[in-house]
């Protein structure tokens, strides 16, 4: 009788074992990790680039956002897909507008060259769709708070490609998205 009692403690502590092995054990509080952590992106800092061409969609608005881990610089092409919108992005020491080959100051610690394969004016018109002025920062965009963003200017639109100056606090990592109608440039507020 000792003996079938040895048995059956042995198949419940078996049981009991099994049975917490298959329910997750309920943890401590994890402790606070630090935003940093949290805002890891690994986009790199290197150029970006995409060679396509929209089909006569124009730039019609580039406005700015902020976000808990970067600042965002959004063009708008509406009826463009994520496929046409073609760009290159990247830093370099001063913006120098194509064509005129003028420098145009840009405030902040590094500098990113935007240029977006999308005219500022209608192609069949020459009608402007976009208010940007040479060298004058962008219409409507206010960096007051911005974490990262410094100014903003625009250069010009020149054979169907738009060029933006965009100065930012430092040489920071960034990624370029391709949505249907909008190209973001999000930048990172730290490595």
């Amino acid at each position: 009788m000792a003996r079938m009692g040895t048995v059956w403690a042995a198949t419940a502590l078996a049981a009991a074992t099994l049975g917490a092995a298959a329910v997750p054990a309920m943890a401590a509080p994890a402790a606070a990790t630090p935003a940093v952590a949290a805002c890891a992106t690994g986009w790199g800092s290197l150029d970006k680039y995409d060679f396509a061409m929209t089909n006569g969609e124009s730039i019609t608005n580039a406005r700015t956002g902020r976000h808990d881990c970067y600042d965002r610089f959004v063009v708008d092409v509406p009826g463009a897909t994520a496929g046409e919108l073609g760009y290159s992005v990247g830093y370099v020491s001063e913006l120098v507008a194509d064509a005129s080959g003028k420098t145009i100051p840009v405030n902040g610690g590094a500098i990113l060259d935007i240029r977006v394969h999308a005219p500022a004016y209608n192609p069949n018109t020459g009608t402007r769709t976009y208010p940007g002025v040479f060298a004058q920062p962008l219409p409507g965009v206010n960096l007051t708070g911005y974490q990262t963003f410094r100014d903003t200017r625009y250069a010009v639109s020149f054979e169907g490609q738009t060029q933006f100056g965009l100065g930012v606090r430092a040489r920071l990592p960034f990624r370029v998205l391709q949505l249907d109608g909008h190209l973001v440039v999000d930048v990172a507020h730290t490595w």
